[in-house]
C-alpha cells in the first residue's frame, strides 16, 4: 500500500507545486555582463510552470536555475518541534531534499559531475527520476583569500533568545577559524546602520572580536539600510583575487525603509555588480522567510537558517569556511524527455526558480551560485507510455566560470531499463531518502496524503533510518510524527 500511496503523491501532490558526463568545450557567454550591470532575473513560461504535469507533447524540457538553498527544511523542522504545523508558503520541496547527503561521485576539475537514476512506482507506468549534480570539494588550505561583510540585524527582535546570541556566539567561533590572508567588515543595523568593524585583516582578531562584543539590541529594523551600509563597504574593500561575500544575519522583519526584497536589490545593484555573492542566515521563532528566501535567490546566493548553537556550529564553523569559494556562477539545469517514452513529467519543487527554455544558454539570465563540495538534487514525477523501451532522458548543467564568466555544460542521460525496479525494495538508499523527503514536504504544503498519510511516510522512514546509518534521516523520521502530533 505504501507503494501505491507514494505514486499517487508524487503523480498528483505537487498541485500548488551515473556520475561524469562528458563538459564540451567551454564557450565564451555572448553577453558577458559588467560588473556594474543588474542582470535579468529568472522567468518562467507559462508552459513550464513546474507545479503541473507537463505533457511532452507540449514540453518536452525542464529548465531551472540550480538552488543550494537549505532554510525551508530547517525552518519547518523549528516549528514542528514547538508544536506548530509550517504555512504552506514556507514549504519548499527542493529544499528539504537538498538538505540531505547525496553521496554523488566529484567531477575531476572545477565544473560539475551529472548523476541520473531513477525508480519504478507503484505501477510499471509511474517512475521518479532523480537529477544530481556535485562539485569538487576543497580545502581551507587551499582556497583562495575572503573579504567577508557581516550585516547583523540588531533589532528589537532580535532580543529573543536563539537570536542575537546565537548570531554573536557564532561570529565569535568563526573568527577562529578564518585564515590569515581573510578580511572582515561588520555592520549592525537597526532603525540606521552602522559600521563596527571596515575590511579588518584576521591578524587583527581582538579587534574583530571586539566589534561582535559591541553588537547589542535597540530600535526598529531597517534591513535595508544594513544592506546598503554592508554592500557599500564590500565594494570599498573588493579584492579581485579573493572570494567578495556578504552574509546578512537576520530574523527577516524589516518594517522600516524598503521591506520589499526587489527593491533592496535595486538600491546594491551598483555595489553588488556580479562579483559580491550574498548569504542569509535566518534566525527567530518568527522569520520572514520569504524575504530572506527571495533576496539570496536574487541575490546570487544562498539561504539557511538556524535555530540551535549546534546548527549555528555546523553552519559557521564548518559549511561556511570550507565553502566560501564559489565554483560555478548562473548554473542551470535543463532535462529533454524523450516524447516517445515519457508520456508526463513533473519537477517537485523549484517553483521559484523555473526558467524558460530558451534562457539555459541565455547566458545573461540569472542562475544559481555553486560552492565547492555541493550537491543539487531534482526530482521529477514521470509517467511512461506503456511498454517503452530506450533512452527516457538527459540532463545537461551549463555554468560559468566564478572568475572568467566563460560558460561549459555537461550532461549525462538515463535508459528506461536503468530504472530500479521498484522505489521502496531495489532503489539506492540515497534516492529513497530523497523521495521521502520531498513527499514530506508536498504533504506538509497540500495538507493531503493523495493516497498516503504520515503513519505510512513514517514506516518508509523508520525502515530507511535503519538502513541509512545517517542521523538526518533519524531526525526526518521525528519530524513525520511531530507533524502527525500537530496536524
Amino acid at each position: 500500500m505504501a507503494s501505491i500511496g507514494i505514486a499517487a503523491l508524487l503523480a498528483l501532490a505537487a498541485c500548488g507545486g551515473g556520475p561524469g558526463g562528458n563538459a564540451t568545450a567551454p564557450e565564451r557567454a555572448p553577453d558577458q555582463a559588467s560588473g556594474n550591470e543588474q542582470r535579468p532575473r529568472p522567468t518562467a513560461s507559462a508552459s513550464q510552470a513546474p507545479n503541473e504535469d507537463q505533457d511532452t507533447t507540449r514540453a518536452q524540457i525542464s529548465t531551472f536555475a540550480l538552488d543550494v538553498d537549505t532554510a525551508s527544511y530547517a525552518y519547518a523542522r523549528r516549528t514542528l518541534e514547538e508544536g506548530r504545523w509550517p504555512e504552506p508558503h514556507q514549504i519548499r520541496p527542493e529544499e528539504f531534499v537538498n538538505s540531505f547527503r547525496q553521496d554523488y561521485a566529484e567531477p575531476p576539475g572545477d565544473g560539475f559531475a551529472v548523476h541520473v537514476d531513477g525508480a519504478r512506482l507503484g505501477t510499471r507506468d509511474e517512475a521518479v527520476l532523480r537529477v544530481g549534480l556535485q562539485t569538487r570539494a576543497t580545502s581551507d588550505e587551499a582556497r583562495r583569500p575572503a573579504n567577508l561583510t557581516f550585516v547583523v540585524d540588531v533589532s528589537g527582535s532580535m532580543a529573543e533568545p536563539g537570536r542575537l546570541d546565537l548570531v554573536k556566539r557564532a561570529l565569535h567561533t568563526l573568527l577562529d577559524q578564518l585564515a590569515p590572508g581573510d578580511q572582515v567588515s561588520i555592520v549592525a543595523f537597526s532603525d540606521t546602520a552602522e559600521a563596527l568593524a571596515s575590511m579588518t585583516p584576521l591578524t587583527a582578531k581582538d579587534d574583530l572580536h571586539a566589534a561582535v562584543d559591541r553588537l547589542v539590541v535597540a530600535g526598529g529594523t531597517n534591513l535595508e539600510s544594513g544592506m546598503l551600509l554592508g554592500y557599500e563597504h564590500a565594494a570599498k574593500g573588493f579584492r579581485p583575487a579573493a572570494t567578495n561575500k556578504v552574509i546578512l544575519l537576520s530574523d527577516g522583519l524589516a518594517n522600516q525603509g524598503n521591506t520589499a526584497w526587489q527593491a533592496i536589490l535595486d538600491r546594491v545593484k551598483e555595489q553588488a555588480g556580479e562579483q559580491v555573492t550574498l548569504l542569509t542566515v535566518g534566525v527567530g521563532r518568527e522569520y520572514g522567510d520569504e524575504l530572506m528566501e527571495q533576496l539570496a535567490d536574487n541575490g546570487d546566493g544562498s539561504a539557511v537558517y538556524v535555530s540551535t548553537p549546534e546548527e549555528a556550529e555546523k553552519t559557521f564553523t564548518t559549511q561556511l569556511p570550507a565553502n566560501i569559494e564559489l565554483r560555478a556562477r548562473d548554473a542551470k539545469a535543463q532535462v529533454a524527455f524523450n516524447p516517445s517514452v515519457v508520456a508526463s513529467h513533473r519537477l517537485l519543487g523549484y517553483e521559484n526558480r523555473a526558467l524558460a527554455t530558451e534562457d539555459f544558454r541565455d547566458d545573461s539570465r540569472d542562475g544559481g551560485e555553486v560552492g565547492p563540495g555541493h550537491s543539487v538534487t531534482a526530482l521529477y514525477s514521470v509517467r511512461l507510455k506503456p511498454g517503452a523501451t530506450g533512452q527516457l532522458a538527459t540532463a545537461t548543467v551549463r555554468w560559468q566560470h566564478p572568475d572568467t564568466r566563460v560558460a561549459a555544460e555537461t550532461s549525462d542521460s538515463v535508459e528506461v531499463d536503468a530504472l530500479s525496479g521498484a522505489l521502496w525494495k531495489d532503489a539506492p538508499v540515497r534516492l529513497r531518502v530523497d523521495v521521502l523527503a520531498a513527499a514530506f514536504a508536498l504533504y506538509m504544503r497540500d495538507r493531503d496524503a493523495f493516497g498516503m498519510d504520515l503513519d505510512a511516510l513514517g514506516e518508509q522512514g523508520r525502515r530507511l533510518a535503519g538502513e541509512a546509518e545517517d542521523p538526518m534521516v533519524t531526525d526526518l523520521v521525528t519530524l513525520i510524527d511531530q507533524a502527525r502530533e500537530a496536524a
